[in-house]
């Protein structure tokens, strides 16, 4: 259970009440350079927690159980925070934009949903390459929204982090069919 690979899952969880501690003050430029230095951290120990579990075979059920629970408490608690606005300040994800942050959260808890469901038939839903790259893309956008809270004066950062942030929304709408489809197979 306190493998290396465990217990870096585990950090990430650990971390995500700084992170959204630091990103809790609009306008504190510094306090989203922190939290993007974290948020990078925390993308870091998730590669390296599947490649030394693989690399080890080290891959414990708690591993398998936790690694896509820290990785959607932490894109939630980001979107959450990113579309929030306090003290008069803009969000990061404003207006329309927000539909796209949605989906994503949607689509997360439907496949969780689904994934249980099927674990309970003893179906196994492997993770695609296409999901694979949803969740790069989701995970650069959000990380690209951060940087942009720290970095005000180059607002480009935010349109392209946007940007990436709907394409990333099409792929979630994408693979999540994928996943229903396999998932409507095995309902009555």
């Amino acid at each position: 259970m306190w493998t290396l690979p465990n217990l870096l899952t585990l950090s990430r969880i650990v971390a995500i009440p700084l992170l959204a501690a630091l990103l809790w003050w609009p306008g504190w430029a510094d306090g989203y350079l922190a939290g993007f230095v974290l948020y990078c951290l925390m993308g870091i120990t998730d590669y390296f927690d599947g490649y030394l579990a693989r690399a080890q075979g080290a891959v414990s059920k708690l591993g398998v159980f936790l690694d896509p629970i820290a990785d959607k408490i932490m894109v939630a608690a980001v979107i959450l925070l990113l579309v929030g606005t306090r003290d008069a300040q803009p969000a990061l994800i404003p207006g329309i934009h927000q539909i796209a942050a949605l989906v994503i959260l949607l689509r997360e808890i439907a496949v969780s949903g689904l994934r249980e469901f099927l674990a309970q038939l003893q179906v196994s839903v492997p993770v695609s390459k296409l999901a694979k790259w949803k969740t790069t893309l989701q995970l650069v956008s959000l990380g690209g929204l951060i940087l942009a809270g720290g970095l005000p004066a180059w607002p480009a950062l935010q349109t392209i982090s946007l940007a990436a942030l709907w394409a990333a929304a099409v792929l979630t709408v994408i693979t999540g069919w994928d996943y229903l489809r396999v998932g409507l197979k095995h309902m009555d």
